[in-house]
């Protein structure tokens, strides 16, 4: 919405230059897009009368005019305008004057000297005329400055409005806003009932009530449709955007951008019988103002005589029946129309109009009999006639409603939170005329007729906060204490875990919860997932069981793009069923963390011959991820993982998951290509951290002995290297596996397993004799316990 400060300051005038003005609005919520000023800058430019207007002697198209410019003497001009005559009056740019571009001297044209400039609206860039001189009103004073004479010092405001601010979309509005912030006393336009001096009236029917519940009516007959519209009237109607169109329909507009009450003029001589508020017969069609014809559809409300269609109610009127500079007798329209009865029609018909725009977002339903008398008090004095009655039709039940909404002071309070007395919270909304009562500890607020914003407590709340000032408000640093956190060294945090596996060349994936049955059926052999009941889409209608087949995936997607070497992991949860003994329904949702590599174990390079990855590879990045601790493995039958390179992960006695390469059959079906390896845990098990503890390293020599034993081959390694450990003593530091023998002078049945035995102490140096007792002790032991026998 556009305005001029000077319009806005007749009706409240505070001690604020337009800077502050501006900021003032923007800060209560009436953000000011723009501020321009409403002219360029010029000056030495004064209202003058042309005395006289001779041809040049030099030049066909010039004129030597003397002019009467307020200064003792008049002035030789020589001016090329084609309209400039004897006694007009029009803008004189003196010497010395400064206008947009350029400044006026003293100059000589085709051999005649000319003392000044005379002005055309173009040239003060008061608008893009240029075809002649800007003739100036008869009674404008000689000599006054023209800056002065057309009020050239004032400011175009532009506000950007949210839709819930509907009561400021005139200048009445934004002044009791002005008015309420700064304490000013608020001048209104006078809305005094004028006096019928005829009877006639129209009688009007609310054909549909719950839309319009008020329409207000007057005949007014033999005003001058052709009289001028006041220059004070066209000033402010120009700098709030609106062109002048005649005085009848200037006067409408000017009242709705005064006041916010849409009104619309008929010639009452086209209208038939009653005024109908009703919605559209079939196929009726109405010729609007803007010459598009258009067929209503079933929701648009019209208004109507006996006869016809005569205009879009709340939107626009129609050719057939609007005023010209021929009318005599004109019947003026002031109705409340429903928001939602307005909204969005105009837009379906591919237009706005100031009327719909205003009433869409809400109309004040009590405006309507006084917008009507300060129109009909306007009409009146610029076009003459004679008014009749207001003919009223209202449908009370119809028009919103005003309930009191109760405010809590102390919640207020508590939610600002600025310290603000009970009086004071009156006061503020007591000065947007809310009305305000008592109950207790509660203020029952009533919003006036205008305002359709505030309905619950959180509005009157957000009402205190602006007219208080948002920037009053104190800026208040968040407090608080800091605590050094707890943070246990016995457990780690899923970010330390993905920092190892990116560390050993994983990539992390995230993949969706839900997937398709056949992965459940192949890679988890479940005959039964848990399904959707509403998937969204076909091949993701179960919840995974496994985090592995999302992993299997990956490496098809990668595989179609060429990327020969994968290495991929992903911490997330899957869903099984509870068992059927356990007390409560439902489902497990256990937090898991997967891996899957494929490919090369190391990319190509001149270093290192290359070879495909396998399952000692994904074990050793398995035990790199919970290292310190010992992982123990044993072979497991797994559907996912083929069936002699699988194992089952265990931590003590606890099992927690699986590694393995994928089984051929799952390869060869999905396309993944060499078969990858994989692993799945559970991911608090790999959270769960050994405290760290002191030992001291020792300064003395350790002592090495190789054992080689040869036991069955289906002894797993793992076993004897607990055998082993059972009896080793406190020098022996560790054993560790480095060489596995099947072959020549080994019995098939058997296989020869090398240990290397480290020994130290840290206080002293080892003797023979206290070495071979610790091996000798370690070799009995596996003899004893695993029928192994020391190969010679």
């Amino acid at each position: 919405m556009q305005f001029s400060e000077h319009w806005l300051r007749s009706f409240v005038n505070p001690p604020l230059d337009s800077d502050a003005l501006g900021h003032l609005l923007t800060m209560a919520g009436l953000e000011v897009e723009e501020s321009v000023p409403a002219a360029p800058a010029f000056t030495g430019v004064v209202v003058a009368r042309i005395v006289e207007a001779e041809k040049h002697p030099n030049a066909d198209k010039l004129k030597l005019c003397k002019v009467d410019a307020g200064q003792g003497e008049l002035l030789q001009i020589v001016c090329g305008a084609p309209n400039a005559a004897a006694g007009m009056k029009v803008p004189c740019a003196v010497v010395g004057a400064s206008l947009p571009g350029f400044e006026i001297k003293a100059a000589k044209l085709r051999g005649v000297e000319s003392f000044g400039m005379l002005c055309s609206a173009r040239e003060l860039g008061l608008s893009d005329d240029h075809g002649g001189l800007l003739e100036l009103p008869p009674d404008a004073p000689i000599g006054q400055d023209v800056r002065e004479f057309f009020a050239l010092d004032d400011t175009l405001f532009t506000i950007k409005l949210t839709p819930n601010r509907s009561d400021c979309l005139s200048l009445a509005g934004v002044a009791r806003e002005v008015a309420a912030l700064t304490g000013q006393p608020l001048v209104m336009p006078p809305l005094d009932a004028v006096a019928p001096t005829i009877d006639d009236r129209r009688s009007i029917v609310l054909d549909a009530p719950e839309a319009c519940a008020r329409y207000c009516g007057r005949i007014v007959r033999g005003v001058d449709a052709k009289a001028p519209t006041p220059d004070w009237m066209k000033q402010r109607l120009q700098r709030s955007g609106l062109r002048s169109v005649s005085a009848l329909v200037d006067v409408t507009n000017y009242v709705m951008l005064e006041l916010g009450q849409p009104l619309h003029a008929f010639d009452n001589a086209k209208l038939s019988g009653a005024i109908h508020v009703r919605y559209p017969r079939e196929g009726e069609e109405v010729l609007l103002l803007n010459e598009q014809t258009v067929t209503p559809a079933a929701d648009t409300l019209l208004i109507a005589d006996e006869a016809r269609a005569l205009a879009l109610a709340g939107i626009m009127g129609g050719e057939e029946s609007g005023i010209t500079l021929d009318t005599v007798d004109l019947f003026l329209e002031s109705a409340f129309f429903a928001p939602a009865a307005i909204a969005g029609r105009a837009r379906s018909y591919g237009f706005v109009s100031d009327a719909s725009h205003r009433f869409e977002r809400g109309v004040d339903f009590a405006l309507a009999s006084p917008a009507i008398e300060r129109a009909t008090k306007l009409i009146l004095e610029i076009c003459g006639g004679a008014a009749g009655p207001v003919e009223e039709a209202v449908a009370p039940e119809h028009l919103p409603l005003r309930n009191p909404v109760r405010l809590r002071p102390a919640r207020a309070r508590r939610l600002l939170g600025i310290d603000l007395d009970d009086e004071a919270i009156v006061r503020l909304l007591e000065s947007v005329h809310l009305t305000v009562r008592r109950d207790g500890d509660v203020l029952l607020v009533e919003p006036p007729s205008f305002r359709f914003d505030i309905e619950i407590e959180e509005d009157l709340i957000e009402e205190i906060a602006r007219l208080h000032g948002y920037d009053a408000i104190p800026a208040i640093a968040p407090q608080g204490a800091l605590a050094m956190l707890d943070r246990s060294e016995s457990s780690r945090t899923p970010w330390d875990v993905r920092r190892r596996l990116a560390g050993r060349g994983y990539q992390e994936v995230v993949n969706y919860a839900f997937v398709e049955e056949a992965w459940e059926r192949d890679f988890c052999a479940n005959e039964t997932p848990i399904r959707l009941a509403n998937p969204i889409a076909s091949q993701m209608s179960v919840m995974r069981s496994s985090l592995i087949p999302g992993l299997a995936a990956n490496l098809v997607a990668n595989r179609k793009r060429q990327q020969a070497r994968v290495r991929v992991f992903e911490i997330g949860r899957c869903f099984e069923r509870k068992a059927d003994g356990e007390p409560v329904a439902g489902f497990h949702q256990p937090l898991r963390i997967a891996a899957l590599a494929a490919g090369l174990a190391l990319p190509e390079q001149w270093g290192s011959a290359s070879r495909s990855i396998d399952f000692f590879d994904v074990k050793g990045d398995l035990e790199a991820l919970f290292a310190p601790r010992a992982l123990r493995f044993e072979p497991v039958s797994h559907p996912a993982l083929h069936p002699g390179r699988a194992a089952t992960v265990l931590t003590g006695e606890r099992r927690i998951g699986v590694v393995g390469e994928i089984h051929p059959v799952w390869v060869q079906r999905y396309e993944l290509g060499s078969a990858p390896a994989v692993f799945e845990a559970e991911l608090d098990a790999a959270l769960a951290a050994e405290l760290p503890a002191y030992r001291e390293i020792s300064k003395l020599p350790a002592v090495t002995r190789d054992i080689a034993l040869v036991v069955e081959q289906t002894v797993p390694v793992a076993r004897v290297l607990d055998v082993m450990n059972e009896v080793a003593a406190s020098i022996v530091k560790g054993i560790e596996l480095f060489d596995v023998y099947h072959g020549k002078g080994i019995d098939p049945e058997k296989k020869s397993l090398a240990f290397r035995v480290l020994m130290q102490d840290t206080q002293r140096t080892l003797e023979d004799a206290e070495v071979d007792s610790a091996v000798e002790a370690i070799v009995r032991h596996a003899e004893t316990s695993l029928g192994a026998r020391l190969r010679g």
